[in-house]
């Protein structure tokens, strides 16, 4: 039985795409990184696909972080500051579970970002939830990004 990892998305299967890694034993992040070539607009948020899901326990998600060397090089941030991606994400109708970084440039030129740039990592959490909670009992999500709601 698999606990939580990572996925090539079918759409990018035999497109070179590397699973995220830890660089070091003492390192919290797999590294995520750009699947295809991409430029970031001056003051415009772009999603960068990764080629990836990812799977995990029902009571854990994956935080996406923009890499600090990435992110201070170049004037960039996740422009949520943490994406949070759902264990339901998975191989959701939608998009299958495709993981995007979304990156806003805060510089005044635009960033060219190379197909296999490490631009974030990824972090598997645990959460809390209250007593009672009834949330989602039963449901399904269907959608991709933003399909939880929009309030």
């Amino acid at each position: 039985m698999k606990t939580r990892g990572f996925e090539i998305v079918t759409a990018y299967a035999d497109k070179g795409i590397h699973l995220p890694t830890r660089k070091t034993g003492s390192s919290a992040g797999y590294d995520f990184a750009a699947a295809e070539d991409i430029v970031l607009e001056p003051h415009c948020v772009t999603l960068v696909p990764t080629g990836l899901k990812a799977y995990m326990g029902a009571d854990e998600y994956l935080g996406l972080h923009v890499r600090s060397g990435f992110s201070i090089r170049h004037m960039v941030s996740c422009v949520n500051d943490e994406g949070v991606i759902d264990a339901d994400y998975y191989d959701n109708a939608e998009n299958e579970g495709h993981i995007f970084v979304p990156l806003i440039n805060h510089g005044d030129i635009p960033v060219k970002i190379s197909k296999g740039t490490r631009i974030a990592q990824g972090i598997f959490y645990r959460y809390l939830t209250v007593d009672g909670d009834t949330a989602g009992v039963g449901a399904m999500r269907y959608g991709g990004m933003g399909s939880t709601g929009e309030a």
